[in-house]
C-alpha cells in the first residue's frame, strides 16, 4: 500500500513539474508583459499609444509560443521546441480575432500546453525510427525537411481542430473560476493548495495552473486575485514566527533565517520541511491560507502579473493600482492567522522540537545496522570515492536548491576540498556517474528514477542539515 502511494505522489509530482516547466522559464516575458501594461494602455501610468500596441501581440502570440517551445524542447530538445511553436501557431492563429480595437479572442495558453508536448513526442519518435537509417551526408536534408513537414502537418491541425476545441475548454474554465469567485468560494480553494504545496507542487499549482487563468483575467481586468493565491508569502511566515517564539531545538534556531529567505528571497519551499516535522501545522497554513485569500477578495486585491519568486518585494512589485492596501492586508490577516494557529500548536506540543536531528539519527542507525553508508538513503552503483560532482536538486532547479549548494559549497570549500557544487531542476538530472545528488525527502523517489547510479542524500531541511557536515565528512575519508 506505501508504495502504491509513493508511486502516485511521485507520478502526481511528475506531472505538476511538466505542467510549470512549461511556464517557470518564461516567468521573466509574464512579468515584461505585466510591466508594460501597467504602464502604457490607457489607464497606466504612462499611457503611450503606440508602446500599448505591444500589449496584445505578447499575450496572443508571444508568451504561448514561449510556452510551447519550453513545453517541446523538455521533450525532445530545441528540434522537438521548434515544431512545437510551429504547431502552436496553428492553434493561436485558429482562434484568434482581429477586430478594429485590435487582436481579440482567448489567449491560447492551454493550447500551447496541450499542443506543445504533443508535438514534440511526435517528433522524437519520428526521430528515433528514422535517423538510425538516414545515409550518411544526407542527415541535415532530412531532419529539417522532416521538422518542417511535421510541423507544417500539426500547425494545420491545430488550426482547424485543436485550436476551436482548446478555445472552448479555455472559456469553462474561465467562467467556472468566475463563478467561484462571484460566489465568493474562491477562500476555499487554499483548504487544497495549502496541503498540495508541501508535498512540492507549489511550481505546479501557481505557475502550471493559476498563472495561464490569471492572466487572462489580468488581460480583461488589468488584475487578478488568482496570482495570489499560492504566491502570498503571509502563511509560511506566520509558520516561521511560531516557530522563532514557540519552536524548540535545531527548528526554532534555524526559524530566523528562513522567515527571512521565505519573506525576503520568496523561497517558499524553505518553510515546507517545518510542517512536515508537525504535520499538525497544515491546518494552521490552511486556516491563513483561507484568510488571506478573503480578504484579498473582499477588498478587490489582485496583481498584474505573476509574483515569481513569491517574494513580498516581488508581490508589491506586481500589485496593480489601487490594490495595494488589500494586498497588504491579506498578507497581514494571514500571516497572523497562520501564527496564531501554529502558536498554539507548537505550544501544546510536548516533543523536544529538535526532530531533525532525531530522525537523521534514526536514518543513521537504521543504515548502519544493514551495512549501509550512513550518508546513502538507498544503495547505489556511486561511494563517495567515486564522487566528481555534488548536484542539488529541487523542483524548479531555482530557489531551495540553489540555497542548499551555496551552503554546503562553503563547507566544502573551507574543509579544503575541490568539488564542483551546482543546483539543477530534478527533470533535468541524467544517468552521470559519479554523482551525489541531494534532495529533500518529499523528492528523492524522482531523483532516483532520474538517475539511479548517483549516491543520493535526502535532507529534511536546505537550510539547516547535519547531514551537510556527514557529507563533508565523508568526503574527506
Amino acid at each position: 500500500m506505501s508504495e502504491n502511494k509513493s508511486s502516485l505522489k511521485v507520478l502526481v509530482q511528475k506531472v505538476g513539474t511538466a505542467l510549470s516547466s512549461m511556464v517557470m522559464p518564461n516567468i521573466g516575458a509574464f512579468i515584461a508583459w505585466g510591466l508594460i501594461t501597467a504602464l502604457f494602455i490607457p489607464t497606466g501610468w504612462m499611457p503611450n499609444a503606440k508602446l500599448a500596441a505591444l500589449v496584445a501581440p505578447m499575450i496572443f502570440f508571444l508568451l504561448p509560443l514561449l510556452i510551447s517551445y519550453s513545453a517541446g524542447k523538455n521533450v525532445h530538445d530545441e528540434r522537438g521546441g521548434v515544431v512545437a511553436a510551429i504547431a502552436t501557431m496553428g492553434v493561436i492563429v485558429g482562434t484568434v480575432t482581429i477586430t478594429e480595437k485590435g487582436l481579440g479572442g482567448t489567449p491560447m495558453f492551454l493550447g500551447a500546453m496541450v499542443m506543445g508536448p504533443i508535438a514534440a513526442h511526435l517528433m522524437k519518435k519520428f526521430d528515433k525510427a528514422v535517423q538510425p537509417k538516414i545515409k550518411t551526408g544526407l542527415e541535415m536534408l532530412v531532419n529539417n525537411f522532416s521538422a518542417g513537414i511535421l510541423g507544417f502537418i500539426l500547425a494545420i491541425l491545430g488550426f482547424f481542430g485543436i485550436g476551436p476545441i482548446v478555445k472552448v475548454i479555455t472559456n469553462a474554465l474561465s467562467a467556472g473560476v468566475d463563478v467561484i469567485i462571484n460566489a465568493h468560494l474562491l477562500p476555499l480553494a487554499n483548504v487544497f493548495i495549502e496541503p498540495a504545496k508541501i508535498l512540492f507542487l507549489n511550481n505546479a499549482i501557481n505557475h502550471g495552473i493559476l498563472t495561464p487563468i490569471a492572466t487572462e483575467q489580468a488581460l480583461n481586468t488589468g488584475k487578478s486575485v488568482l496570482y495570489l493565491l499560492e504566491a502570498n508569502p503571509g502563511v509560511g511566515f506566520g509558520i516561521l514566527l511560531a516557530y522563532m517564539f514557540f519552536g524548540k531545538g535545531s527548528a526554532k534556531a534555524s526559524a530566523p533565517g528562513a522567515a527571512i529567505i521565505h519573506f525576503i528571497g520568496g523561497i517558499h519551499e524553505i518553510y515546507f520541511p517545518y510542517i512536515l516535522m508537525k504535520p499538525a501545522l497544515i491546518f494552521a497554513a490552511m486556516a491563513g491560507g483561507v484568510s488571506g485569500t478573503a480578504t484579498f477578495q473582499l477588498l478587490g486585491a489582485g496583481l498584474r502579473a505573476p509574483a515569481s519568486p513569491g517574494s513580498i518585494l516581488a508581490v508589491f512589485a506586481q500589485t496593480a493600482t489601487g490594490s495595494y492596501f488589500a494586498v497588504t492586508a491579506g498578507v497581514v490577516v494571514s500571516t497572523l492567522v497562520t501564527f496564531v494557529i501554529a502558536s498554539i500548536i507548537l505550544k501544546r506540543d510536548k516533543g523536544d522540537g529538535d526532530l531533525e536531528s532525531a530522525q537523521s539519527k534514526v536514518s543513521n542507525m537504521k543504515a548502519e545496522s544493514k551495512g549501509q553508508d550512513v550518508a546513502a538513503d538507498n544503495a547505489s552503483e556511486t561511494s563517495y570515492a567515486d564522487v566528481k560532482r555534488i548536484i542539488f536538486a529541487c523542483d524548479a532547479g531555482m530557489g531551495s536548491s540553489a540555497m542548499g549548494a551555496s551552503i554546503l559549497r562553503n563547507k566544502v570549500k573551507k574543509a579544503g576540498l575541490d568539488y564542483e557544487v551546482t543546483n539543477v531542476a530534478i527533470r533535468n538530472l541524467n544517468e552521470e556517474s559519479g554523482l551525489l545528488i541531494v534532495t529533500q525527502n518529499e523528492l528523492t523517489p524522482r531523483a532516483k528514477q532520474m538517475n539511479g547510479k548517483a549516491l543520493h542524500v535526502s535532507v529534511d531541511n536546505f537550510l539547516n542539515s547535519p547531514k551537510y557536515d556527514e557529507i563533508v565528512e565523508n568526503l574527506q575519508k
